[in-house]
């Protein structure tokens, strides 16, 4: 089984490795545009094109998606932006189109890995949704195709561009809040009892190819709720073990990610986790609540997702992560980053918020991937970043469905645990196989 390189490794030497010269695209200078290829054109793809095109170094050069509809709307967006982009309804005509150079994939999870792979596979720089994956396995050969491959793949994880997010790290790597034994981060909400509903297995829609759509995941017949495109609901699909990993893999990841941000990426050395769907009576499959602990080196982290009660906690609305330390307890989310003083504590009450360019994230994301595919540099969000934040929310999920405390090897990139080692494995529908 492939090892991912240690932590420490990567995150030192990766920029260095990436400055020679490995580019092999069309872009030949500072001032060429880098023809972008986007992926899955759902709600995700949507931002993400609209994003690409307020930064001129981006050429959006095609489209792809399985829906007729979505790439209808995002050849109108195109065209609302200049654009000219040519349509295909193959991801495979993309990665073989050798005047494209990099490609941007927001398809449902259970795509990522594969796409991601063969893209590094045909030359193509990556930017791609979070979560990394579904499976651990699929994760390490994400990072080892980006290194194989020499490609510079950013994840979606667009976060750790904002200002609110880098000022948190910043405060945590000074040293400020002294000894950190303890995080939290969190997420509430309140959904009606009948969530998405039930609807019946049913007929395709008109312009959707859900062979396609369900690609290396078991065939099934079509669902409304599996498929997920709605047009009040974010896409419900993330809400099915086959395609995804529930709250725990959307929001976790993002409510995860600035804690391993502020810690350099490490993983937690064990993890426990429990949920169930108490209340809520739909179809889907993945919990409404659920409560998961990591052992980290040196803290303690809890996660907590509750979509049947909003009360707010550590003062903020909807979703935060919370570091507390010996002096001080910092708190961020995207509305801002807040310094609380313990008490008879040294350190300064400072507030960040309602900052235009501090909240910004998702632009300077992209900024950043184009700076580091013409420099060779390793992006902000690389890729062994989101797989490693990604991983910690699967192995909760497994820990969740298993009933089981899991164990985790960093150095071999498993758990201890030999009962859940084959749930790591990527299980994929023929004729699909992922190889790198």
């Amino acid at each position: 089984m492939f090892q991912l390189p240690s932590r420490r490794n990567i995150l030192s030497s990766t920029g260095a490795a990436f400055t020679t010269s490995l580019f092999t695209g069309n872009v030949r200078g500072a001032n060429d545009r880098v023809a972008v290829g986007f992926i899955g054109l759902g709600a995700m793809g949507s931002g993400n094109l609209t994003y690409a095109m307020q930064v001129p170094g981006f050429q959006p050069a095609a489209l792809c998606d399985v829906y007729q509809p979505h790439l209808e709307r995002a050849e109108a967006a195109a065209r609302r932006g200049g654009h000219e982009p040519k349509s295909v309804k193959d991801f495979r005509d993309i990665l073989a189109d050798k005047s494209i150079d990099a490609v941007c994939i927001s398809t449902p999870d259970h795509w990522h890995a594969y796409m991601t792979v063969e893209a590094c596979k045909a030359g193509k720089d990556v930017y791609v949704e979070k979560p990394a994956c579904v499976y651990i396995e699929e994760g390490q050969k994400m990072v080892q195709a980006a290194r194989k491959y020499n490609r510079i793949v950013q994840a979606g994880t667009m976060q750790r561009s904002g200002g609110y997010f880098k000022k948190a790290a910043e405060i945590v790597q000074a040293g400020t809040l002294g000894e950190v034994t303890f995080c939290h981060a969190y997420q509430s909400g309140r959904a009606a009892q009948k969530g998405f509903g039930n609807p019946a297995d049913g007929e395709v829609p008109l312009g959707l190819d859900w062979d396609m759509w369900l690609g290396p995941a078991p065939k099934v017949p079509f669902n409304a709720n599996r498929w997920g495109v709605k047009t009040t609901t974010f896409p419900t699909f993330r809400y099915f073990w086959d395609y995804a990993g529930g709250a725990m893999t959307d929001w976790g990841v993002h409510l995860i990610d600035p804690i391993h941000q502020c810690f350099g990426d490490v993983m937690p050395l064990s993890i426990s986790a429990m949920g169930s769907k108490f209340y809520i009576q739909d179809n889907v499959e993945t919990p409404d609540t659920m409560l998961a602990t990591f052992h980290y080196p040196k803290f303690l982290s809890s996660y907590e997702s509750r979509t049947c009660n909003p009360m707010p906690l550590l003062g903020s609305q909807g979703a935060a992560t919370a570091i507390h330390g010996t002096e001080a307890t910092l708190i961020v989310n995207r509305g801002g980053c807040w310094l609380i003083p313990n008490a008879r504590s040294a350190v300064t009450a400072q507030t960040w918020e309602k900052d235009d360019v501090m909240r910004q994230m998702n632009v300077p994301h992209w900024q950043n991937w184009l700076e580091c595919i013409r420099s060779r540099q390793k992006p902000i969000s690389e890729i062994e970043t989101c797989v490693r934040s990604s991983s910690a929310c699967i192995l909760a999920n497994l820990s969740m469905r298993h009933k089981t405390w899991l164990d985790w090897d960093d150095q071999n990139f498993t758990v201890k645990q030999d009962a859940i080692k084959p749930f790591l494995k990527a299980r994929y529908r023929a004729p699909w196989k992922l190889e790198v």
